[in-house]
């Protein structure tokens, strides 16, 4: 049985625990699930916390109300990036270090152990593009679509879409959007293989995108941990170090019990039960 997990209580997300499996949901729906600095600081709470539950081995991401997320909350945004008082070098430093928080808070979807399923439907504008594209996997609605937003308004993407696009786009794509801002439609997306499928609602995308949640977790979850954390290391490494560090990992891996517990339900075809990872120590 999962073993019992605490109760998160954020104020722009919904975090619910079903089994193996966790829900976050984007949450400020009266302002179109616009990321804020309380968003994107919770989310990095969310995702810290929910790699510390040993239970959780997969997690859907999705957003309340009529769309995902319209990105970046501009009125918040403005004050921060037009702030003029004191040091100019000193203030453009302190938008620094704040940019790279942002950065951190969205990498905890792309370092949490268990695989990350984003469902987006509607509009995903901005900020949104950072946070899906460090999701594992994307599905989305048939009236979604997809913006870069930022040159729109004069700037440059700088929360991870431009690091982590190039890898799930072909390059002429990416430029074109990221150069032009407009729009990429969930038949595009599909595509160019952006998005795993494409539904044709919310409840139709959610179903699907619970049902891979829930593929995921009936596997074990050590060959899986370990798996995302071999794919992202390979993408940000060359050939060789990507085999070395396979190769250091399953040299220690390969003798748990669910090596065996795999092979007898491959040779039996029946299902087996995987237990849960240990908790860290605190």
């Amino acid at each position: 049985m999962p073993q019992s997990a605490p109760v998160l209580t954020f104020e722009t997300l919904a975090v619910s625990l079903e089994g193996n499996i966790a829900h976050v949901a984007l949450n400020r729906p009266e302002q179109l699930n616009a990321m804020n600095g309380d968003m994107f600081r919770e989310i990095g709470e969310a995702f810290r916390a929910l790699d510390a539950i040993p239970s959780v081995r997969a997690v859907v991401l999705s957003g309340n109300g009529k769309l995902f997320t319209a990105g970046l909350d501009l009125k918040e945004s403005a004050s921060l990036l037009g702030q003029a008082e004191g040091d100019p070098a000193r203030v453009r430093e302190k938008l620094r270090r704040h940019i790279l928080f942002w950065q951190d808070c969205l990498s905890t979807l792309e370092e949490c152990r268990a695989p990350v399923v984003a469902c987006v439907h509607g509009a995903c504008l901005g900020g949104g593009i950072d946070l899906i594209t460090a999701a594992d996997m994307r599905i989305c609605t048939e009236d979604a679509y997809f913006t870069i937003q930022e040159v729109n308004v004069g700037i440059v993407a700088d929360v991870g879409t431009l690091q982590r696009m190039p890898h799930l786009l072909p390059q002429g794509i990416l430029r074109e959007l990221a150069y032009t801002g407009r729009k990429f439609t969930s038949a595009e997306a599909d595509k160019y293989g952006f998005v795993n499928s494409v539904h044709a609602d919310k409840e139709a995308a959610l179903a699907a995108a619970t049902a891979l949640a829930h593929a995921i977790a009936a596997k074990s979850p050590m060959a899986v941990t370990g798996t995302k954390a071999i794919i992202n290391h390979s993408r940000d490494h060359s050939l060789r170090d990507g085999l070395e560090y396979v190769a250091a990992w399953n040299s220690g891996q390969l003798l748990g019990e669910d090596v065996v517990k795999a092979a007898t339900a491959a040779l039996t075809r029946q299902e087996v039960t995987f237990a849960d990872l240990l908790a860290a120590d605190d």
